[in-house]
């Protein structure tokens, strides 16, 4: 038996409108296609497919925010929605939506018995014995195989009192000898037990996971109580029961409580739209569900638990009263190594959010950055770099003259005579050995083209796997080109990127330091509005620095300055000026040590290594 559905429904029923949808149709029918303003424009309309003329061209487009599609064309003018394409296609909305809107399978019309199905009395032995009566047996019309007396039948019959659905059980299952202990009759329509014995009163209706439990339920004095055809994670009956669970105005959710949670509960709530409560786990007094509850408690506490179920919170809202008290000056801080800094931060950089770091191009922005990533490594912090403007051996050798410090630096002449620096390459494999495990890089040379990943999976995947707490992105329009984003700017595609990174350094709570330009010009004293690109950049930022040359200074100097310290309000615009050593190409400040030693040459017993291309000289 096929059931007949309306065309389409205006949006309304099991099919919700998803962006991704538009973009898998457009795959689908191999258009070739260009976002613009909100619309997914097609380069040629795949209903009238006329002949690419310049006319012709980018007339058919779908709503991004809507799933509304149409073509301009006079001579076509085709329009409607995303489960008109679905029809007209062939195209897959989901097995549920397809279901709903354009049914294929084909069920058995089973036959009803002219009378009402009287149970025998093996079924009514069994299920009082789980403390139901025959009153609610005789309702549900529950019996037993003739010849199989031990096998309860369970019919399952439709809001018009048609049999769709047949369910058997074994009464005496023993799981050493037998292989099932519920099954289906073949082909059935899976419907929700007990929908014909509902009051046809829409006002609450209570779904359990077992049949037992409905009956358990409907034995306590409750009405509209049904249950799922095939448990906890079996589903397909959504489509054929969708317009008559969403005429009631509220669901009670009375799944089987396990393992610190109850079960359809989250499939429900994700699937219709109406109020969605669940029985209060205190409720459960220890059972695993109705049934347990009413032979253990009585009938009284399977109505309390109905009677007291409570709303499924909504996600992203919580309690006010239930934010942990945390005391801000507490939280852990990454040392920058630059004394001021962490002085005005009360300690570091705060973790569980976004710093950023601008300069002008060429003023050393990331060299502090660099120096700042130092740092964690040494504080044991693991870490992970993607630097968008050097290759990856230019970003290690940077970084290695930061941790190797000026005492380990040889300076030479080069044969143009200008002056040199280097490492020798056991010190190069002793600093390797130091970070190693512990400092990640994004490979720049594994990846082109279309083979780009998106940073932001990356990162996450970073975070999760290696258990990765700072993150240094240099820099920020570097980084957005491998987002495959569709944003119809670049403006709206950097305030995306920086959301989620916000939100990703909150989830995890890890620290992400973001390199940004400043603008080349600018008529602004805001330091946050300096910044080049959206203000939604500065604006997410917990902590905003910039790092910048002042002709007041001599030419190795720069200022430092903190525009925006989310945390604890201190801001310092004046800035602390800061030199840089061009030999280690560190940079220090007032009471820095430009000679700190990271310790990567240190034996295990605390005694310096000597490496056999070092000189040593006794005076």
């Amino acid at each position: 038996m096929v059931e007949v559905r309306p065309e389409w429904r205006g949006g309304v029923g099991v099919y919700e409108f998803r962006e991704q949808d538009a973009f898998r149709f457009a795959r689908h029918v191999q258009a070739q296609t260009l976002e613009r303003n909100g619309e997914l424009k097609f380069r040629l309309c795949p209903y009238c497919n006329p002949k690419p003329t310049r006319d012709n061209l980018n007339s058919f487009s779908i709503n991004l925010a809507t799933g509304q599609f149409k073509c301009l064309r006079s001579t076509c003018g085709v329009s409607g929605n995303m489960i008109t394409l679905s029809r007209d296609f062939d195209f897959s909305l989901g097995n549920e939506a397809d279901e709903y809107y354009s049914p294929r399978r084909r069920f058995r019309r089973m036959k009803m018995p002219p009378e009402p199905i009287k149970p025998k009395p093996e079924a009514v032995a069994y299920l009082t014995s789980r403390g139901i009566s025959e009153k609610v047996i005789k309702k549900y019309q529950i019996t037993v195989q003739t010849e199989h007396t031990n096998i309860l039948v369970f019919p399952f019959l439709d809001d018009a009192g048609r049999m769709q659905f047949v369910k058997y059980r074994k009464t005496d299952f023993d799981r050493e000898k037998d292989k099932n202990k519920e099954w289906c009759e073949a082909d059935g329509k899976p419907i929700l037990f007990g929908m014909a014995q509902c009051s046809g009163v829409f006002d609450r209706l209570v779904i359990t996971e077992g049949q037992i439990d409905s009956l358990s339920v409907a034995e306590s004095g409750i009405e509209n109580a049904v249950s799922v055809p095939t448990g906890a994670k079996g589903f397909t009956w959504v489509p054929y029961c969708w317009d008559w669970v969403n005429k009631f105005s509220e669901i009670v959710v009375f799944g089987d409580y396990e393992k610190g949670r109850i079960t359809l509960l989250e499939e429900v709530s994700s699937r219709f739209k109406c109020t969605i409560k669940h029985v209060r786990e205190e409720d459960y007094k220890g059972c695993k569900d109705a049934n347990e509850i009413l032979k253990k408690c009585g009938p009284d506490q399977v109505r309390t638990c109905v009677e007291r179920a409570v709303l499924v919170p909504l996600k992203s809202v919580i309690e006010l009263s239930d934010v942990a008290n945390v005391d801000i000056f507490k939280l852990p801080k990454l040392k920058t190594g630059i004394k001021q800094l962490d002085r005005l931060l009360y300690g570091g950089l705060p973790f569980g959010g976004v710093v950023l770091v601008s300069g002008k191009p060429g003023e050393g922005k990331s060299t502090l950055a660099s120096q700042i990533l130092v740092n964690a490594v040494y504080q044991e912090h693991k870490c992970f770099a993607y630097s968008g403007e050097l290759p990856n051996y230019l970003f290690r050798s940077w970084i290695d003259f930061q941790i190797a410090g000026g005492s380990h630096i040889t300076e030479y002449q080069n044969k143009w005579g200008d002056r040199n620096y280097t490492i020798s390459d056991t010190n190069r494999n002793l600093i390797a050995d130091w970070y190693r495990g512990k400092c990640f890089l994004y490979d720049n040379q594994s990846v082109d083209g279309e083979e780009k990943e998106s940073l932001l999976m990356i990162t996450e995947n970073v975070i999760m796997q290696y258990g990765v707490d700072v993150v240094l992105l240099d820099n920020l329009m570097t980084a957005l080109d491998l987002e495959p984003g569709r944003a119809n700017d670049k403006y709206e595609k950097q305030s995306l990127f920086v959301k989620k990174l916000a939100r990703l350094a909150l989830k995890y709570n890890v620290l992400i330091l973001l390199v940004a330009h400043k603008r080349k010009n600018n008529f602004t004293t805001n330091e946050n509005d300096e910044i080049s690109g959206s203000g939604d950049i500065s604006n997410l930022a917990t902590v905003t620095i910039a790092y910048e040359k002042d002709k007041e200074l001599t030419p190795g100097q720069r200022r430092l300055k903190v525009s925006k310290n989310r945390l604890f309000g201190r801001v310092e615009t004046g800035g602390y000026v800061l030199d840089y050593d061009e030999k280690s190409k560190r940079i220090y400040g007032e009471g820095d040590d430009l000679w700190v030693d990271y310790g990567w040459d240190r034996l295990g017993d605390g005694f310096a290594k000597v490496s056999d291309e070092e000189e040593l000289v006794f005076d």
